[in-house]
């Protein structure tokens, strides 16, 4: 069935004017960017072969241009349309970090900070700066790792807080595995970072672990008992 067959509410962009973008579903969202199908489907089948190819949607932006190609029906056009997409949504999400208030717990540091990281094949290590009220001062991915490790320089950590007149220090890395409890070398990560904190006496704040949506931080579990 071609697009113009469907009902006028089953079509993407009808029902992104009548129902609004929050409300689209990934295959609708994909059509749109896409625009329109092969000589043999439609764009929302199309769309729909294209989730096929992930378990979760958080994995699309792991496929390069031929990637996506090996797709029937999808071409160089439509592959580079949905990672620049995905691009453009990263940009923007950084724009929004940048103009955003206190970051005063673990769950709205995950919230605002996990894109940023959470999608790469390799770990991640962000180092995010705040004044001593909470307020963000800046942010940045210092390291990258393999797939199972960072390569961390406590020191270069501690020098960018100084340079940057931070008053606290909170840190962060993705799990490629997406699983979120710390390994025996991010505890003594952990450790060896706070330690230096308090010598240098810029603490701290907390040590978190994310895969997007889930995270683990070092501040709730050594707090829990107390909550």
């Amino acid at each position: 069935m071609k697009l113009k067959d469907l009902p006028k509410e089953e079509r993407p962009r009808e029902r992104l004017i009548r129902y609004g973008v929050d409300n689209l579903s990934n295959e609708d969202l994909i059509s749109i960017i896409i625009r329109t199908g092969s000589k043999d489907i439609n764009v929302k089948e199309l769309s729909s072969k294209i989730l096929a190819k992930i378990k979760s949607i958080n994995l699309l932006s792991d496929l390069s241009v031929n990637e996506f190609k090996e797709i029937s029906g999808v071409g160089t056009a439509k592959a580079e349309a949905i990672i620049a997409a995905i691009e453009l949504g990263k940009r923007v999400t950084n724009f929004q970090i940048e103009d955003k208030l206190v970051i005063n717990n673990s769950k709205k540091i995950n919230d605002y900070f996990a894109s940023l990281i959470s999608y790469d094949k390799q770990e991640n290590f962000l180092v995010i700066l705040s004044d001593n009220k909470g307020r963000l001062i800046d942010y940045k991915i210092m390291f990258k790792g393999t797939d199972t490790a960072s390569l961390v320089d406590i020191k270069e950590v501690f020098n960018y807080a100084i340079k940057e007149r931070a008053n606290r220090i909170i840190v962060m890395h993705n799990h490629p595995s997406g699983m979120v409890n710390p390994s025996t070398e991010d505890i003594n990560l952990t450790n060896r970072l706070w330690e230096s904190s308090r010598i240098i006496g810029i603490p701290l704040v907390d040590h978190i672990i994310t895969n997007g949506k889930d995270y683990y931080s070092f501040y709730e579990e050594l707090n829990k008992d107390e909550a």
